[in-house]
């Protein structure tokens, strides 16, 4: 591997792969609204964080077939994954600043919404024909 890819690659590693994978039972909020809900859950990732925007995934997955507390009402899992810690400190205020941000976009109650955290390690997360 040459010189520039290898930093690179150290580059990738240090800001690698914050991702949120939102999946609700709710109807997605128009085109412009759910593209701008991404762009922000993208912004408060990379701030909260601490790592470049450049590297971090959003996905909304709507119109899931779901249940919450044996009931088909509105609801929304949402699932933060990082490579390297999130402490718990950044897991309580993350989760408020999602939480919030869901909730006002999707329409689904925050009682309603599960967030995980999950911490991943480097070498299980493919990208760009290698891994962090």
């Amino acid at each position: 591997m040459g010189i520039g890819k290898q930093r690179r690659r150290v580059g990738a590693m240090l800001g690698a792969m914050p991702l949120i994978r939102i999946v609700s039972s709710a109807e997605p909020p128009v085109a412009g609204a759910a593209d701008a809900l991404l762009a922000d859950l993208s912004a408060v990732l990379a701030r909260e964080i601490g790592k470049p925007e450049s590297y971090v995934m959003t996905c909304l997955e709507p119109r899931a077939r779901m249940t919450f507390g044996g009931t088909p009402a509105p609801a929304c899992f949402a699932e933060v994954m990082n490579v390297g810690t999130l402490a718990p400190e950044l897991t309580r205020k993350l989760s408020g600043a999602l939480g919030e941000r869901l909730s006002a976009a999707l329409g689904v109650p925050k009682n309603r919404t599960y967030i995980r955290f999950v911490e991943a390690r480097g070498h299980h997360w493919g990208w760009d024909g290698d891994t962090f």
